[in-house]
């Protein structure tokens, strides 16, 4: 008996290797039933969505295919895709084998508008065939619903039955003021809450926020900031995945959407294998082969955010005041202050503080009109951490006397919006008195005091001539180049050339003290010169850097072009001067488009390359098509 039992597990064995063989032979030459199968390709979304909401649009195909093009979307608005990812699946059933593949093109897009829209189908080739996909109908409603505690969760679960519950793993969104003063400084976080295994922590589509300069504080970490936390009896591990300090451009409501984070969650299966043979379901189900935990891939969004922005007040307010909200120190330096004509000097600001630091332009310096001043040189040091923003900002002014003389720079004035005071600060630098001498290659200039007589002047050494030798010059008697008329031409062009050089010398006189006239003019230069720099960073890959200066470029160009301060622009005033000084309303729109596209194409994904090269061509493109319609 005890022969006959052994036997029939030997026998047993021998069927389950023979039987993987097959399945390992089946899978290298490809055999099998899928291909024969009729190809399927169809286009899932959510039907009904609302206003704000971000939704997932899927192509699903049964083959592989090549030529896929993606539907013409312009009813919502498209923040990825497409993205491509494959499945498969195996299936053993009374010893036959069959594999199924899936390949999926997938879109993220946003609700923008309420109403009922249609999204046309999509084609694919497979084998030489077109296939075309179905259209969808998607309804956009107002009624927002968050389900409390976070956020929304979907995800892709895979064939074995493997789930995560919501209450498991979830995402939330925070904010350290709601209620925050135009221009302050606001930290908001994205913590993940879980109680399962995860990795492959995906934030990149946390990157929206219309109304805000924002700046990453967790772009100089290794690991995410993690704490423990009991929610209703329940212990989660909480990580920081997502960490900005937001600057509010304008005052009103601002709606902060929500985030979208991408993970892998390792979570129990449930599933079990069952067939007609009890050796069969044995050999699959058994610990050794089934550790019952599976991988699922986890999207999560987080909750939306209403913040309401306050207007910094208008009482007390500065008349230099030009947007600066924090706390900070001003402080300037002369390097000399008595120099000879055309010797340089350095003046340098110092502004050091916490706030919207990045966003204070230089100040306005009265300098005398003898000085030759070129533009301030701007240097940064900022800290990021998590607590904030806060640094140093240098501006240093190159100065070159041109005359000698005693000359005096006023006190330069600098105010800022304290919050925690929630009242406007003034600070000023002291005056600087600059003594200039004459320099080595300066003409002196003569004053003589007092009358000469013309008699006191007496010719000497009358009583021996030279004499004079031909060839001679002689000329007639009574002639004189005194009153001639190349005399009087040559006294006349002296007169017309020095009142041209009075009109110019006034006319350039009038235009250094008209700051809104310079700012104007120096307007494409400047706006040239960032994107100049951005080019640089774009050759060298600094990602950071470069979306950084052609945000300035853009605001930049139309703070100087318009003569209007940088706290005080919006998307909607720049649209509304722009249509005043009648320039074409596509440019406009092109103008705000760009804007946009700069912040989104921040964290868009594809090749980044590829992404900043579009957004520095746009950004070219659109200041010098303004540039033309202003002229």
């Amino acid at each position: 008996m005890m022969i006959k039992i052994k036997r029939n597990f030997v026998s047993q064995s021998r069927m389950a290797k023979t039987l993987l063989w097959l399945v390992a032979a089946w899978l290298v030459l490809g055999a099998g039933s899928a291909r024969a199968d009729e190809v399927k390709f169809t286009a899932t979304a959510k039907p009904v969505v609302t206003k704000g909401e971000r939704f997932q649009l899927n192509y699903k195909i049964n083959a592989e295919g090549a030529n896929f093009r993606g539907p013409n979307i312009t009813d919502f608005q498209m923040l990825s895709g497409p993205n491509t990812s494959t499945s498969s699946s195996v299936q053993i059933i009374n010893g036959q084998v069959s594999r199924k593949s899936e390949y999926i093109f997938s879109y993220i897009l946003q609700a923008v508008t309420e109403g009922t829209f249609t999204i046309p189908p999509a084609t694919i080739v497979v084998d030489g065939k077109s296939y075309t996909s179905n259209s969808l109908q998607v309804k956009v409603t107002n009624n927002a619903s968050t389900q409390q505690g976070g956020g929304a969760n979907s995800g892709q679960q895979n064939s074995g039955g493997a789930t995560a519950d919501a209450g498991d793993l979830f995402l939330r969104a925070q904010i350290s003021n709601s209620t925050p003063y135009q221009g302050e400084q606001v930290i908001i976080t994205y913590k993940l809450y879980t109680s399962l295994p995860i990795s492959n922590i995906d934030v990149s589509k946390i990157n929206s926020f219309p109304g805000f300069w924002s700046k990453d504080l967790f772009q100089n970490i290794k690991e995410y900031p993690q704490s423990r936390e009991v929610i209703n009896g329940q212990e989660f591990v909480v990580a920081e995945v997502k960490k900005l300090a937001l600057f509010a451009q304008r005052s009103g409501q601002i709606v902060i959407e929500p985030g979208v984070l991408g993970c892998v969650a390792q979570v129990r299966s449930n599933s079990r294998r069952n067939s007609s043979d009890p050796f069969f379901d044995s050999f699959f189900n058994d610990p050794f082969f089934n550790s019952r935990y599976q991988n699922v891939e986890k999207t999560l969004t987080s909750n939306s955010l209403k913040i309401d922005v306050k207007p910094l007040p208008t009482q007390n307010k500065p008349a230099d005041f030009s947007g600066a909200v924090g706390s900070f120190t001003f402080e300037s330096e002369l390097t000399n202050r008595e120099v000879k004509a055309n010797e340089p000097i350095t003046l340098r600001f110092t502004l050091k503080g916490r706030g919207n630091i990045e966003l204070i332009d230089a100040p306005k310096v009265g300098f005398p009109p003898d000085f030759e001043v070129y533009d301030p040189e701007i240097s940064n040091n900022i800290q990021v951490n998590q607590s904030g923003v806060s640094g140093t900002r240098t501006f240093e002014y190159l100065i070159i006397p041109r005359n000698p003389g005693s000359y005096s720079i006023k006190s330069v004035p600098f105010s800022y919006f304290d919050v925690s005071r929630q009242a406007y600060q003034s600070l000023n630098t002291p005056p600087f008195e600059i003594t200039v001498s004459k320099g080595d290659g300066q003409t002196a200039q003569v004053t003589y005091q007092g009358a000469t007589n013309q008699t006191d002047i007496q010719y000497i050494g009358r009583d021996i001539r030279h004499i004079k030798l031909p060839p001679y010059q002689l000329r007639p008697i009574g002639t004189y180049f005194f009153r001639s008329g190349i005399y009087n031409l040559f006294m006349l062009a002296i007169v017309v050339v020095a009142i041209i050089i009075l009109i110019l010398w006034r006319r350039t006189v009038r235009r250094r003290s008209d700051a809104a006239m310079m700012r104007t003019r120096k307007a494409t230069k400047i706006s040239l010169r960032r994107l100049k720099l951005a080019a640089v960073f774009l050759k060298e890959k600094k990602e950071i850097d470069f979306y950084n200066e052609i945000s300035r470029a853009l605001w930049g160009y139309m703070s100087d072009k318009l003569n209007i301060p940088p706290a005080e622009l919006s998307m909607d005033n720049v649209r509304e001067i722009l249509n005043r000084r009648k320039v074409n309303p596509e440019i406009a729109d092109q103008f705000i488009a760009t804007l946009n596209s700069t912040e989104y194409a921040r964290f868009a994904p594809g090749n980044k390359s590829e992404v900043m090269d579009k957004v520095y061509h746009e950004a070219l493109d659109v200041i010098t098509k303004i540039e033309r319609e202003l002229k």
